[in-house]
């Protein structure tokens, strides 16, 4: 009798549980679509015949009337895509790399190092995180002036390459994220290296780093994404002719000609420049989520 009583409430709640699993997934599901609905419709546009691109009922598929018209055209019209297409993976690789080696290195030391007024150091970076990035970039503006990169790809190389900041994004927050990680490195693996008489550059360097691979692949998609997609800063430092990046170049040739160009290859150039970070996201958005749970851990 008590068995069964008991079975009762169990299943029940198994089938609660379960129930509001598949909701979630549902509501989940439907969120996904709803958002990946626009590039969808996009990337079947910029395969479609250029007369059809834009028709209603809109095509969420391409038919058998396939082409890379709109593609080609847009090469075609703007050979310079292909230049802009190679200076923001560039820049966004210089960027990328030096922000998270300084940030890596960084959070490292304020996690295992011991050094004077470390704890009163971290916490007014924590403080800088409540200034807007937006605030940096007159001051940031005049020193690029004065060192004479100013218009140049070297404006927005040299703060990402040496941590301050990478476009969007404080440099605060990749030490923050590092940091986070290296308090779970078990303090055993440390000592460990210590006793073998290695000094803390070998310890990070052989075991550290390793183990932080996850975290460091992760903050390397998010700053390339941030860098790879920025148009503030390129605008302001006014990289112009040979360095000017891919979304300006996208932003230019949407305005130019007086509306003279084709939707389809606007969106063939948009689309250019969003499917090599869009495939890397993708393909890579476990870690960044798995980095984050680490991250918070402790």
């Amino acid at each position: 009798m008590s068995n069964a009583a008991t079975a009762g409430p169990s299943l029940g709640r198994a089938i609660a549980d379960r129930g509001t699993t598949y909701l979630l997934w549902t509501v989940l599901g439907l969120g996904s679509l709803l958002m990946a609905a626009p590039f969808i419709w996009m990337f079947t546009a910029t395969l479609s015949p250029m007369s059809q691109a834009f028709t209603l009922p809109p095509r969420w598929l391409p038919g058998s009337d396939i082409t890379i018209e709109s593609y080609l055209r847009a090469v075609s019209d703007y050979p310079q895509l292909v230049r802009y297409f190679w200076n923001s993976v560039y820049i966004s690789t210089l960027v990328t790399v030096g922000y998270v080696a300084v940030t890596t290195m960084a959070g490292y030391a304020f996690a295992r190092l011991e050094f004077p007024f470390k704890r009163l150091l971290f916490g007014m970076l924590l403080v800088s995180l409540m200034v807007p990035i937006q605030t940096m970039i007159v001051p940031l503006y005049i020193i690029m002036r004065g060192i004479g990169l100013l218009g140049t790809s070297g404006s927005i190389i040299l703060p990402g390459m040496i941590g301050a900041f990478a476009p969007g994004l404080s440099g605060v927050f990749g030490v923050f994220l590092m940091r986070q990680f290296f308090l779970t490195v078990p303090k055993d693996l440390i000592e460990a290296g210590k006793v073998d008489g290695a000094g803390p550059i070998r310890i990070f360097w052989t075991i550290a780093a390793p183990l932080a691979k996850p975290q460091m692949a992760a903050l390397a998609i998010i700053v390339f994404t941030m860098t790879w997609n920025d148009y503030f800063l390129p605008l302001v430092f006014m990289l112009t002719g040979d360095d000017q990046v891919l979304p300006l170049a996208v932003v230019g040739i949407s305005g130019g000609r007086g509306g003279e160009v084709p939707a389809a290859v606007i969106l063939a150039a948009v689309s250019i420049s969003i499917l090599p970070i869009l495939i890397a996201f993708v393909a890579m958005q476990r870690l960044i989520v798995e980095s984050f749970m680490r991250a918070g851990v402790k």
